[in-house]
C-alpha cells in the first residue's frame, strides 16, 4: 500500500508479549468480509518473537503495515499507530483477542447509516474456553443533543454502583480519525492505568452522534496472565488511578456541570481502588482504615464468589491481612487456580454451615444480582451474602483519607513512580 493510498478503516493492533496469540487475532482481521481497511501492526519494542510474525505477515499481505518503536507502553503503541493510519475511521484491536468476520463490515455500516462520530458495539468475552455475550443496554442512536443531556451524564457512572453507561474498551468502537487525533495525543503517556477510559470519554465528549448497538462481533480474551494479583505499593496506585480521573475531570468538565461529574468520578475512582487493593484498605502502617463489606467482621468466616480480579485480589489481600478466613473460594467458571491455602471450586462446594458471610467479588450490580439469585437457587441463604458499602458521604471522606485532592490528583509525594 502506497503512502498517498486512502482507505475506509485503519485497523490498529498495539503489540507486546502475546506471541502465543498474534496469529489469530491477526488472521481473523485478514479474513474480513470488508475489504477496504489497512491492518497497522505496531510492535512495541516486544522481546518475544512478536517482531517477526508481524514482519512475516507483512510480506505476504499488502494491506498489512508494521511500525516498530522501542517499548513505551499501550498509549505510545496506540499513538504511534494513529500516526500512520490512512483511514477514516480507526478500530483498534488487542493483539490477543480476535474478531468475527463481519467485525468491520458491522462497525462501517453503523458509522455510515447513522452519520456517527462514534460506534459502540456488544462483544463476546472468552474466558477459559467459555463465552459470555456482553451487550450494551442504551441501544439507539443519539444526535449532539441526547449525548449531551443523556450519555455523558451517565457515561462513567449510570447510577449503580458501578456501572458505565457507556463501556470504557476501545476495542469494541468505531472512531473517527479526525476527532480522534484531537483527542488521543492530549492524553499523557504517564497515564498506564485506565488508558482505554481517558480515550474513550474524552472522545465521547467531543462527538455530536453516536451510535450503540447490542451487535457482537469482537472477542475479549480474558487471561489468567494479565490479572495482577498483588499489589506491592497502593500509593503509586492511587497516584497512577489519580492522573486518569483528573485527565477525565478536566476534558469533561467542559461538557458536564460540576455536580455530576464530581459524582461520575467519585464512584468511578472508588471502583477502582476496591478492585485493585482487595476491597479492604490499610494504611502505611498496616492499619485498617476502610472495610466495604458491609457487616463482615475480622475473623469472620467467609465464602468468596469469583476467580476473576476483584476476587483474586480480595484472596491477595487477605494472604497478607488475614483480616478474615477464607473458608471457600467459588466461581461457575471454576478452574485450576490458587491463591495461599484456597483454590476455586465449584458454586455447589458452599455450605450454609460453614460460613457466615459470601462476598460475591463484583463491583456491577446487575451481575451481583444475578449471582445472588442463582446462588439462592442453588440453596444459599441470601441474607449471608454481602451488600458494598456505596455511600457517597463514606466514599468522599475514603478518598481524603487517601489523600485524593478535590481535582482527584493524589496529593502524596512519591519516588520512583513509573
Amino acid at each position: 500500500m502506497n503512502q498517498s493510498d486512502t482507505v475506509e478503516i485503519s485497523v490498529i493492533v498495539p503489540i507486546y508479549r502475546i506471541e502465543k496469540y498474534l496469529s489469530k487475532c491477526i488472521d481473523s482481521l485478514l479474513d474480513q468480509s470488508f475489504t477496504d481497511f489497512e491492518l497497522i501492526l505496531v510492535d512495541d519494542g516486544s522481546p518475544d518473537n512478536c517482531p517477526k510474525i508481524c514482519d512475516d505477515y507483512a510480506k505476504k499481505d499488502a494491506r498489512v503495515k508494521v511500525v516498530h518503536k522501542e517499548n513505551g507502553g499501550l498509549l505510545s503503541a496506540r499513538k504511534a499507530g494513529l500516526k500512520n493510519a490512512q483511514g477514516k475511521y480507526i478500530s483498534y484491536v488487542d493483539g490477543d483477542d480476535w474478531v468475527d468476520k463481519f467485525y468491520l463490515d458491522t462497525l462501517y455500516r453503523l458509522a455510515e447509516a447513522n452519520n456517527s462520530d462514534l460506534v459502540v458495539t456488544g462483544h463476546f468475552r472468552e474466558f477459559d474456553g467459555k463465552i459470555e455475550t456482553i451487550k450494551p443496554k442504551s441501544a439507539g442512536v443519539y444526535d449532539h443533543r441526547k449525548v449531551q443531556s443523556l450519555i455523558l451524564p451517565n457515561a462513567i457512572f449510570n447510577g449503580s454502583f458501578c456501572e458505565h453507561g457507556i463501556s470504557t474498551y476501545v476495542w469494541n468502537k468505531l472512531f473517527k480519525k479526525s476527532l480522534l487525533i484531537e483527542i488521543l495525543f492530549d492524553v499523557p503517556n504517564d497515564i498506564i492505568m485506565g488508558e482505554d477510559a481517558a480515550i474513550t470519554y474524552a472522545y465521547l465528549a467531543i462527538s455530536k452522534k453516536v451510535t450503540i448497538s447490542r451487535i457482537p462481533t469482537y472477542y475479549y480474551r480474558q487471561r489468567h496472565d494479565s490479572i495482577v494479583k498483588s499489589i506491592e505499593n497502593p500509593q503509586i496506585e492511587y497516584y497512577r488511578l489519580g492522573l486518569l480521573m483528573n485527565f477525565l475531570k478536566s476534558k469533561l468538565s467542559k461538557v458536564l456541570d460540576k455536580e455530576n461529574l464530581d459524582k461520575q468520578i467519585t464512584y468511578y475512582l472508588y471502583s477502582q481502588i476496591l478492585v485493585r487493593s482487595g476491597g479492604l484498605i490499610f494504611n502505611k502502617i498496616g492499619e485498617l482504615v476502610f472495610n466495604p463489606f458491609l457487616k463482615v467482621e475480622s475473623k469472620s468466616k467467609v465464602v468468596v464468589y469469583s476467580s476473576g480480579s476483584f476476587g483474586q485480589h480480595i484472596l491477595s489481600t487477605n494472604v497478607k491481612a488475614n483480616f478474615f478466613e477464607v473458608v471457600r473460594w467459588i466461581d461457575l467458571d471454576h478452574h485450576p487456580l490458587h491463591i495461599g491455602k484456597n483454590y476455586v471450586q465449584p458454586i455447589s462446594a458452599a455450605s450454609n454451615v460453614e460460613f457466615d458471610y459470601l462476598i460475591i467479588a463484583t463491583i456491577s450490580p446487575t451481575s451481583h444480582d444475578a449471582i445472588k439469585e442463582e446462588l439462592g437457587l442453588m440453596g444459599i441463604d441470601r441474607n449471608k451474602i454481602v451488600e458494598i458499602n456505596t455511600n457517597e458521604q463514606e466514599i468522599k471522606k475514603l478518598l481524603t483519607t487517601l489523600k485524593f485532592d478535590d481535582q482527584f490528583k493524589f496529593q502524596e509525594k512519591l519516588n520512583g513512580v513509573q
